[in-house]
Formats: C-alpha cells, sequence, structure tokens
C-alpha cells in the first residue's frame, strides 16, 4: 500500500467524536439547563448526575467533575466515546423539545474524565476500602465484571477476575470499532481500574486452569461476567471458503494489527446481519478502503436492531443496505470468494420465506458474518444446577442473584448483548447485592 493511501486509512480510523478544547467544552457546559428531576439522568443506566458534572465543568472543576462521573460508572472515559448517547442521555436531553442541539453530553464527559483516567494525575481519585477479610472470585475481565471488582475493592473486598485471553476487557477492548475507541485506550482505562487494587489474572480460564470448586472453596461469592462468544456459522454452503469470517473477529484484527495489515482496498465486501456489529463491520471495511460494500439482511429496515444514527454513519461511509435478502450460499473457486447467491424474502402471516425465482448473485470477493454472538454454554454449563434460558443466558434477578447460592451473574451473559454501561451498571448492583448478602452473614 502507497504512503498516500496507508496515511488516509489512517485518517478515517481517527476519533468520529473527536475531544473538545477547553474553550469549546466550556462553552458546551454553559449551554446546559441544570435541568431538575433532568431525563438525561433517567436516561443512563449508571443514573450519573449529568447536570452535576457538567456544572462542575462550567466552573472550571475538571477534577470534581470526574469524581461525579466516576463514582457512578467507573468506565465512564469509555463509555464517554462507545455510548449511544444519542439514544441515551443526549436523547432524552430537553433541548430537544426547545428544537435545539442536544448538550454534547458524551464529549463533556470525555474531557472530565480523560484527564484523570488517562493523564496519569499523581492523586488517585479512589481508593480501596479498609479490608473485611472476604474475597470474591470473578469470572471475565470485561466490563460488567470491571464495575463489580472496582465496587467490591472500595467496599474492603478482595476481587480477582480471572480472565483466559491474554488481555483484559472482553469486547471493550477487542470487540468495538476502531475509529469508537482504540485498543490501547481501553487498556489503559482498565490499568486505571487496576490502580484501585482489582486483581486481573488472565490467561486462567474457569473450567480449564481453575475449576468452579477451586472458586467455590477459594473465594466467598462468585460473579460470573463473561459475556458471549463469536459469531458462529450461519449454515450455508461454501462458509469455509477463504474470505468468510465471524465479524467481531475482524474488528478485533484490526485493533491490534497495523490497518495496512488488513486494509480491503480493491475488495467488495458482504457484511451478513442487521445489529450494531453488522454496521461495525460496514462502515470499518468501507474505510479501509473497500470498492463496494453490501450489508445484506433478511427482513426490512424497520426490523433492524442497529441504532438509526449508526445506520446513517454506514451510509455515509459508503454502504449500501440490501433489504429482504437472504443469503444461501458462498460461491468460491481457488479456495476463494466469488460471490454470495442469495434470494428475496417476504413476510406472510408473521413468517419470512423466500419468493419463488428470485435467486441472484452478489459480486463480493469477501463476507463477514455478523448474525449474532454465540452463547457460552460449555462455560456455564461448569456452574452444576445454574438455571439457563433455553438460548442459552443466565438467569438472574434485577441484582444479579442467579439459582446458585453467593454466585451472582451481569452483562452480556445475562442480557443477551446490550452496551457497555449497561454491564457496568448490572455490575455495580451485583456487587452492592454481594455486599449486603455477605455481610448478613457475619
Amino acid at each position: 500500500m502507497s504512503d498516500s493511501s496507508t496515511n488516509q486509512v489512517s485518517a478515517n480510523f481517527s476519533d468520529y467524536k473527536p475531544a473538545l478544547d477547553n474553550n469549546a467544552a466550556l462553552a458546551e457546559s454553559n449551554r446546559c439547563l441544570n435541568c431538575y428531576d433532568a431525563p438525561c439522568i433517567r436516561a443512563c443506566p449508571t443514573a450519573i448526575d449529568i447536570p452535576g458534572f457538567i456544572k462542575k465543568i462550567a466552573s472550571g472543576n475538571l477534577r470534581g467533575s470526574a469524581r461525579v462521573i466516576l463514582e457512578s460508572n467507573i468506565l465512564g472515559a469509555s463509555c464517554a466515546r462507545v455510548c449511544p448517547t444519542e439514544e441515551l442521555c443526549e436523547g432524552a436531553c430537553v433541548m430537544h423539545d426547545l428544537d435545539e442541539k442536544p448538550i454534547d453530553i458524551g464529549r463533556l464527559q470525555r474531557h472530565a474524565t480523560d484527564p484523570v483516567v488517562f493523564n496519569g494525575e499523581d492523586r488517585p481519585l479512589f481508593e480501596a476500602g479498609s479490608s473485611n477479610g472476604r474475597r470474591v472470585a470473578l469470572v471475565g475481565a470485561g466490563p460488567a465484571s470491571l464495575g463489580c471488582a472496582a465496587e467490591l475493592v472500595q467496599l474492603g473486598y478482595e476481587a480477582v477476575c480471572f480472565e483466559k485471553a491474554d488481555e483484559p476487557g472482553g469486547l471493550n477492548s477487542f470487540g468495538i470499532a476502531d475509529y469508537k475507541m482504540s485498543y490501547e485506550t481501553a487498556i489503559k482505562e482498565i490499568e486505571w481500574v487496576q490502580q484501585l487494587g482489582v486483581e486481573i489474572r488472565c490467561g486462567q480460564e474457569v473450567g480449564q486452569d481453575i475449576t468452579v470448586e477451586q472458586l467455590y472453596e477459594d473465594f466467598d461469592a462468585v460473579f460470573i461476567g463473561v459475556g458471549l462468544g463469536g459469531v458462529g456459522p450461519i449454515g450455508i454452503d461454501g462458509e469455509e471458503i477463504d474470505g468468510v469470517r465471524d465479524s467481531l473477529e475482524f474488528i478485533a484484527e484490526l485493533k491490534t494489527k497495523p490497518k495496512q495489515e488488513v486494509a480491503l482496498r480493491g475488495k467488495k465486501v458482504a457484511v451478513i446481519g442487521g445489529g450494531n456489529t453488522a454496521i461495525d463491520a460496514v462502515t470499518q471495511s468501507a474505510r479501509l478502503g473497500a470498492d463496494r460494500v453490501y450489508l445484506v439482511y433478511r427482513r426490512g429496515p424497520e426490523a433492524m436492531g442497529a441504532y438509526e444514527h449508526e445506520q446513517e454513519l454506514a451510509r455515509k461511509d459508503g454502504g449500501i443496505f440490501i433489504y429482504n435478502t437472504q443469503p444461501v450460499e458462498v460461491l468460491g473457486e481457488d479456495g476463494q470468494v466469488t460471490g454470495l447467491r442469495c434470494v428475496r424474502t417476504e413476510t406472510r402471516h408473521g413468517s419470512l420465506e423466500y419468493i419463488d425465482g428470485s435467486d441472484h448473485v452478489l459480486d463480493v470477493d469477501y463476507v463477514l458474518r455478523a448474525t449474532g454472538q454465540s452463547k457460552l454454554t460449555s462455560l456455564l454449563e461448569q456452574f452444576e444446577g445454574l438455571a439457563i434460558e433455553d438460548w442459552g443466558t443466565v438467569i438472574a434477578d434485577e441484582d444479579g442473584r442467579t439459582s446458585l447460592e453467593n454466585v451472582w451473574a451481569g452483562g452480556d451473559c445475562v442480557s443477551g448483548g446490550q452496551e457497555v454501561v449497561n454491564a457496568v451498571a448490572e455490575g455495580k448492583r451485583a456487587a452492592q447485592s454481594i455486599h449486603e448478602n455477605l455481610q448478613g452473614e457475619r
């Protein structure tokens, strides 16, 4: 790849919501109406006092602003980048009722938290609580476990995360589009959380390197925050051909390798799916220089799970949306993808049906599956007696309590797939429930 092409690809992956400078942050913070009973707070899964932190920015107290945010959401710095603020806090902003642009809450949150989390302030913002002699094991080191562990440490617990991967963070580190948040940013935030006293043991797979029985024996409680697995095959011929990939593997590769090594210049790409991961795959493929990028979705636009603002971004990047179309075969020659055979679909009496004679072939040479993540049932089954839904998610109450005594769960392994901020909120609620339960046992 030429230097100019390399530079263009790098530019394509720069922050799509860049940081505010001091003057812009001051001006934006002074637009906030500081609403009583603010709807933006109710829209935030972690209930950050949004008017409160914005008011502190307006008064020049960035450290105090960061404290307000991070007390509610320990991963507030990454959530400032990756939260769908258009759907949550900014979507609820009263400025909409005044026909004005909503307050730029996400970037104000980033403005407040970045100096504390990433710029190495010597004074710690939070500290571990006095030890109460209790230990909690957390399975996985993604957002739910980190949210839970950070809360527990401040309550005086020893919190140990067991992570099977070589690096912590789960989807926060490896599954979020790089133009939203880089791998380096995610890892640095986790290192900041570890300074509280959260211990993370990577390369430790529960059920392999340590048994569930050992967790029960060595710890007073267990929190399961393992998230979900990869995108499995969709069950059509030709999926084994080189050039057919799991979209999450593709996104993870982009986060850990130089972009020029996975550039798609000259490629014609089909992304199969209709959720936010599919949109990320479309957008990133386009930004890597693909000639054409199709999003192929089996139903109509009204059924797509992806946020509208994400869809609009993908369209602006050149994504071509093909609705009511079902892939039925990947075509190949000499071990390489040469096309994607599809049929048109329609919904009759609530059922999706193929339209006779509608077979056609999309001219593509690269296919990304984004049709939903698999459940980690083999791991969950290690917890004998754990109640699991038919579709593979853990059954837990609103505080994360499962069917097993002293076992809690949260994040995507319970919800089936939500935002980082939801996982943090569930982890924090579980930590409070664990604390109440274990203190009650004293």
